[in-house]
């Protein structure tokens, strides 16, 4: 399947992004010439990765009858700041899960991590091949050993 999306320059560092009818803007900080009325493009990666693995794992606990009540992806990045271009040269993913008796889960709710990050998650598929990918899990503000 090929995927095309539009951007559309804004003025000073702003665009908008065309993506199957949904507009987003991207812009920069005002130090570096934006206007600050969107996120940056790299920025953006961040939320592609943790949506990306974050969609995939709610659907893999519905599938297996796991009911979460609150559910937060936190994704950290680490730069590179010695000379351009500054990369992101390693990530990290906070699960957090929240909900009655999900103790009683913690195995359903690892698998699907896993099968996130190493099956089914195509951003984090990418990105892995660029930066080292590490995750944790927390269930009831218990961090999971893995």
């Amino acid at each position: 399947m090929d995927v095309n999306v539009t951007l559309e320059w804004k003025g000073a560092m702003g665009f908008d992004a065309e993506i199957d009818g949904h507009t987003i803007r991207l812009d920069a900080d005002n130090k570096v010439g934006g206007n600050n009325t969107g996120p940056s493009p790299k920025k953006l990666l961040l939320v592609a990765l943790g949506g990306c693995t974050g969609m995939d794992i709610v659907s893999l606990l519905k599938k297996m009858r796991v009911d979460v009540e609150k559910f937060t992806v936190n994704v950290d990045s680490f730069q590179t700041e010695d000379e351009h271009p500054f990369v992101y040269d390693h990530y990290k993913i906070t699960f957090l899960f929240d909900g009655n008796e999900l103790e009683k889960r913690q195995d359903k709710i690892v698998k699907a991590v896993i099968l996130s990050q190493e099956r089914y998650c195509g951003v984090s598929a990418m990105l892995s091949k660029s930066a080292p990918i590490t995750y944790e899990i927390r269930v009831n503000g218990q961090t999971i050993e893995q």
